[in-house]
């Protein structure tokens, strides 16, 4: 991983966020990167099954 975050930047984004976003909003914001990243996830182990699916009727040439 590129990023390495250690305790302290950790709190100073969460802070950054509760200043941007306030209080109120952020058990929405939580909700919507949630969603955002279950559709994503899904959306990768789709492709992953359709390729897969292709590669298996890709006709392999017979040795001669």
């Amino acid at each position: 991983m590129p990023f390495r975050l250690g305790p302290m930047e950790l709190i100073i984004v969460l802070v950054i966020v509760l200043v941007i976003f306030g209080i109120g909003k952020l058990p929405e914001v939580g909700s919507a990167l949630g969603n955002g990243i279950r559709q994503f996830r899904k959306g990768v182990g789709s492709g992953r099954q359709e390729s897969t699916k292709s590669a298996e009727k890709v006709p392999t040439k017979s040795g001669s």
